[in-house]
């Protein structure tokens, strides 16, 4: 990783840092020039990225923060603005994939995905806007193709991912007079470990063999993206961007 000036000056804050598209965007971020805050439960893992990071001529904060607690997003972003002393991008990438039917799935499968994937982006959203409003930032938030296209067996899971689709949306409209920029990401597969903590072992079976029939994406694929739409001037503002493997149909 050879450290470039593309974001020299700004202030980063990943969550869900600690692996997968969380942690390649904090990578790409902190290559391009970005002080990046990195935020996760696991705190062996933030070590490691941040060295990681550092070793490169980068800088990191490590924060163990869980995002669907109001006290630990609440200390996260004071620790952000108390460190740099501003926050210029928000990357909303906590979340967790919980494949089931409807009728199979469970009640607290469906109120973690709720809880995390959609609950605690909204809440890490509104406790770090006035900063970002302050420093006429961005804002990302890693959805799904799962919000655009809701395929049987994942309910639970599409339900959340539109939900973020639609906050995005109604977000930007409210913030967009004050030049803070709201952009979606909508993977389609990805390589991650994302799919190791499904608890319906037909759902997780039918995803490995998914994968193991195509090119999946790769975390840095999808960090590309995000690194591409924070790097555009000013003016621009990439609103959504959908992005498959190649040889994914939907």
């Amino acid at each position: 990783m050879t450290v470039s000036s593309t974001l020299a000056g700004k202030v980063a804050l990943v969550t869900g840092a600690s692996s997968g598209i969380g942690e390649a965007t904090a990578a790409a971020l902190a290559a391009a020039g970005a002080k990046v805050a990195i935020a996760a439960r696991r705190a062996d893992r933030l070590e490691a990225l941040a060295a990681r990071i550092e070793t490169a001529g980068g800088m990191a904060l490590r924060i163990e923060a869980d995002v669907t607690s109001n006290d630990d997003v609440t200390a996260m972003i004071g620790k952000v603005v108390v460190e740099w002393g501003r926050l210029d991008i928000l990357v909303n990438n906590a979340g967790v994939m919980l494949l089931s039917p409807a009728a199979e799935a469970t009640f607290d499968d469906w109120r973690r995905m709720v809880e995390l994937n959609l609950l605690a982006l909204m809440g890490v959203t509104k406790a770090a806007l006035p900063h970002l409003r302050a420093a006429k930032g961005h804002i990302v938030n890693v959805s799904s193709v799962a919000g655009r296209v809701a395929n049987p067996g994942a309910s639970g899971y599409a339900a959340t991912k539109f939900g973020v689709v639609g906050f995005s949306e109604s977000l930007r409209r409210e913030v967009y007079a004050d030049k803070v920029r709201v952009t979606v990401i909508e993977p389609g597969l990805v390589r991650t470990e994302l799919g190791d903590h499904i608890t319906n072992a037909a759902s997780k079976a039918g995803l490995d063999q998914r994968l193991a029939t195509m090119e999946a994406l790769t975390a840095e694929d999808v960090a590309a993206s995000i690194l591409y739409a924070v790097s555009q001037p000013a003016r621009v503002n990439v609103n959504e961007i959908v992005i498959r493997p190649t040889d994914q149909e939907r």
